[in-house]
């Protein structure tokens, strides 16, 4: 029974509470990073490396309007011939000309050219847009994440410590020949899964602070990285068909949708203006001898066979496809906002249930049955399994509350809204 009474995990949580839980207190003068959920969506805006390589794209994209603002270049050529036998030669005299010629587009090809681009250019923040959706919809649920496993390693602690009480009690039981030896040794090797579950939740934090930092472009994770927040959500104010409203004004893969209508429709009246013919006018100087000349030109294509037919016919039903897209971008934001609204409404009514009531009686009737057991008026199985229950119980409660949040989160990226301030 001595090795028993010996047997205790401190050295176990001073070894993980100051390598990680209490990590700040060993970084000297370092202060550790403490940030809010509002604050890590900034970082993530400002430091993302995705989303800093997309902004640079989209700002690539946005160069394609210059060029297609650009009008056609006038052409200059300049020709001499005979310089060198001079004016008098009469078989042959010196020839100076200078040509100035520049192609005109008709059809309004330049209007349709920066209307495409233009449209491609909406359409390309609008796909910019989501993506940062995307990246801090992933940015709250690692926070909500760490704030479970926070919780989760509070609770972990905390019955790893009431079970090292019991221990206790039960050792001056033991001693006091109040309890059986075998009694004793499995209340103590139950120590083991309270062990198990404390370095599991030291684990977690780690990893998923470790991955919140990863989304806010925090190169190198600290290990003194801290975040502030409350687990429990606040109740939502908003109602589904003022979500719904919000949604399709808002969503950008929607917006996109939309911009690539316009973007196949200015790209079907370009396909149709190139099918216009282009003059080019010229106008010449020319010096013969000691005789000068003007003249001009002008050259018209004759579009009898390629009148740019091809093109036409696949941006008008590139066009048409675009549009069964955005009819299927705006009922996939029906639909998401429907199923995300479901969603909510289950983990809410859950975790409620878990908070105002599954919680409180779990841990009656865990003290009732430890006050019991203590004196030898439950048996040791009626304990453990209370134990076993509440435990449980807590865990599910953290859990519980946690896909409220994440449930809120959803909701918000499927609004491309902030549902909660």
């Amino acid at each position: 029974m001595k090795l028993f009474a010996n047997r205790r995990p401190e050295f176990i949580l001073k070894a993980f509470v100051a390598t990680f839980v209490l990590s700040a207190s060993c970084m000297g003068q370092t202060a550790p990073l403490t940030v809010t959920l509002a604050q890590a969506v900034e970082m993530a805006r400002q430091k993302n490396p995705t989303l800093l390589a997309a902004r640079e794209h989209m700002q690539a994209v946005h160069a394609n309007e210059i060029t297609a603002g650009l009008r056609q270049n006038p052409e200059l050529a300049l020709t001499g011939s005979e310089v060198t036998l001079g004016a008098n030669n009469p078989a042959s005299p010196y020839t100076y000309s200078a040509n100035v010629s520049r192609l005109f587009e008709r059809g309004q090809k330049r209007r349709w050219r920066m209307d495409s681009t233009r449209a491609y250019s909406l359409q390309a923040d609008a796909q910019y847009n989501d993506l940062e959706r995307q990246t801090l919809l992933d940015v709250k649920q690692n926070f909500v994440q760490v704030l479970q496993s926070k919780a989760a390693l509070e609770v972990a602690k905390e019955d790893l410590d009431s079970w090292n009480h019991t221990i206790d009690l039960s050792k001056h039981r033991l001693d006091a020949g109040d309890m059986s030896g075998t009694d004793f040794a499995r209340i103590d090797l139950q120590l083991a899964q309270f062990e198990s579950d404390y370095d599991n939740a030291v684990l977690n934090l780690r990893q998923n602070s470790d991955q919140l930092q990863l989304a806010l472009g925090i190169e190198h994770p600290a290990p003194d990285f801290q975040i502030v927040g409350d687990l429990r959500a606040p109740a939502m104010t908003r109602t589904l068909t003022e979500i719904e409203t919000l949604a399709l004004k808002n969503r950008p893969d929607l917006l996109a949708a939309q911009h690539l209508v316009d973007a196949t429709a200015a790209d079907h009246h370009l396909a149709v203006a190139n099918g216009t013919t282009d003059p080019t006018l010229a106008g010449e100087y020319e010096r013969v001898a000691t005789y000068n000349s003007f003249g001009f030109s002008v050259s018209i294509p004759l579009r009898i066979f390629d009148r740019n037919q091809g093109e036409k016919q696949r941006t008008e039903l590139e066009n048409s496809a675009s549009r069964y897209a955005l009819a299927a971008a705006h009922n996939q934001v029906i639909s998401d906002i429907d199923q995300a609204w479901a969603a909510y409404l289950s983990s809410a009514h859950l975790a409620e249930r878990y908070n105002d009531h599954y919680l409180n009686e779990a841990t009656q009737i865990r003290d009732n049955l430890e006050f019991s057991f203590q004196h030898g008026g439950a048996t040791l199985l009626d304990f453990l399994d209370a134990q076993r229950d509440f435990r449980q119980t807590q865990l599910n409660t953290i859990n519980a509350n946690a896909q409220v949040w994440l449930s809120i989160h959803q909701l918000s990226f499927a609004a491309a809204t902030e549902m909660l301030p």
